[in-house]
């Protein structure tokens, strides 16, 4: 029998970066970035981190545990400043567009973040799918639904079923970096810079507000 995957997700850890646990995730993280894959060993992370790799089972249960303990302390804060968007006293689609970028952004910081979402949904345990729908996919679909219906009362935005519209935002934004390999070798684009981060903010919102803003009464075409 294998390692159990280890469900208690540690998103905080007392004494800041120099616990063991931590330096683990910043290892593993920075591994990702630099080789551009979720595909790093633990004698990798082990060595990188200056933790010896039996470590791991201690902390996160298994590697699976690990990943799943990086994503959640990832997401972590995206979820937070969820709340605080939503909070503040600005208009619906003000938040909206600055959820959009947002959500790129948040892709582009960790470029590793839809491979693992998508490895832990799909590929990993029953238990590790459950975490990744609690921590990350059941939150950001709440905000969506709330952010939709203040939007609908203050009448800017139609009626958008909340489901679709994290479909289509969530798809179109973690497309870009998931299928950018595929991409590359049917048309030679290159790799997500800033660049490209700006422009595809600006082509998600004008196509997600296109669609879904109700138009002013008056204005001319």
């Amino acid at each position: 029998m294998g390692s159990q995957l280890n469900t208690s997700v540690p998103t905080r850890f007392p004494g800041g970066k120099n616990t063991t646990a931590e330096k683990l995730l910043v290892a593993a993280s920075e591994l990702m970035i630099e080789r551009s894959s979720i595909e790093v060993s633990l004698s990798d992370i082990a060595q990188k981190s200056g933790v010896n790799a039996a470590l791991v089972k201690y902390h996160f249960g298994n590697k699976d545990g690990l990943l799943l303990a990086l994503l959640a302390r990832d997401a972590a804060t995206e979820m937070t400043q969820l709340e605080y968007l939503l909070a503040q006293p600005i208009a619906p689609t003000a938040k909206l567009k600055l959820h959009i970028a947002g959500i790129i952004k948040a892709y582009y910081q960790f470029p590793y973040m839809n491979r693992l979402i998508h490895f832990l949904l799909h590929e990993s345990s029953a238990e590790a799918a459950d975490e990744v729908s609690k921590f990350f996919v059941a939150p950001l679909l709440d905000f969506h639904r709330r952010l939709l219906a203040e939007g609908i009362r203050a009448g800017e935005f139609r009626d958008v079923d909340p489901v679709l519209f994290y479909t289509s935002l969530i798809g179109a934004c973690d497309h870009l970096f998931f299928g950018r390999h595929a991409m590359s070798r049917a048309t030679g684009v290159g790799p997500v810079t800033d660049e490209v981060c700006r422009q595809y903010i600006r082509h998600i919102e004008a196509l997600i507000c296109g669609g879904m803003l109700k138009e002013r009464i008056g204005s001319g075409e």
